[in-house]
């Protein structure tokens, strides 16, 4: 008896789940976005600092860890009006925060505030053989700082880079064609053709560049601090 009462309350609650899922489907079918709406989450995806365009949505879905489709559907609208704003995890200075487990990087200004923020694509964490190399494609984690930087192509031993910003033994950050919602390169770190030069303009030698994932993070103000030190003697 007490076995056949529980199926029964399985199936019911399978049952409502189907029923909700189905509803929410017809919802979205049956009410499409209107032109007002899609305008206003936009204006939000914008305001929260996630840009314009197609890689705006995408950005969202990664940083908020949804489904990477870049398509505006109802539920996404609802999520981009409900959703706060990202932070970075330091503050206080400018610097580069890559995310590893979002594969999103943002941009500070002096104050720490969120400035700009990017897909990117990071080392694949896989072994590679190819052009009589081979290694493990692996971005590190800790901080960093941009030691050189380059304008236009850069050709490397795996690879073209565009406009590269060197932080560690020859990895970069830099612009490729190919930035895939998955971590995907050698052990740079892909940003879109498209904001790689604006990116080499904002990110002059000694930037500092922070990357963590979600078994680690290290701050890096006191190599701030040491910096404002150093900026106040040289004025004196």
């Amino acid at each position: 008896m007490l076995l056949a009462m529980g199926l029964m309350l399985l199936l019911t609650s399978n049952s409502l789940a189907v029923n909700n899922s189905q509803k929410r489907k017809a919802r979205a079918t049956a009410h499409p976005l209107t032109r007002a709406e899609i305008k206003e989450a936009q204006a939000r995806l914008v305001e929260m600092g996630y840009g314009r365009g197609g890689n705006a949505l995408t950005i969202f879905q990664k940083w908020e860890g949804r489904k990477v489709t870049g398509r505006l559907s109802r539920d996404e609208h609802d999520a981009i009006m409900s959703a706060s704003a990202p932070l970075p995890k330091d503050s206080g200075y400018k610097h580069v925060e890559v995310d590893l487990d979002r594969q999103v990087l943002l941009l500070t200004d002096d104050e720490g505030s969120l400035k700009k923020i990017l897909p990117v694509s990071t080392g694949s964490n896989k072994h590679y053989r190819e052009k009589r190399m081979s290694g493990l494609a692996y971005t590190p984690r800790g901080r960093f700082r941009i030691y050189a930087k380059m304008s236009g192509w850069r050709k490397s031993p795996l690879g073209l880079l565009y406009y590269p910003n060197y932080f560690s033994d020859g990895l970069a950050i830099h612009g490729n064609p190919s930035v895939p919602s998955t971590p995907q390169s050698h052990g740079c770190i892909r940003i879109p053709m498209s904001s790689a030069v604006e990116m080499s303009r904002r990110l002059p030698v000694g930037t500092i560049v922070l990357i963590y994932d979600s078994q680690g993070y290290v701050s890096a103000k006191d190599w701030a601090e040491a910096d404002k030190q150093k900026q106040a003697a040289n004025r004196k």
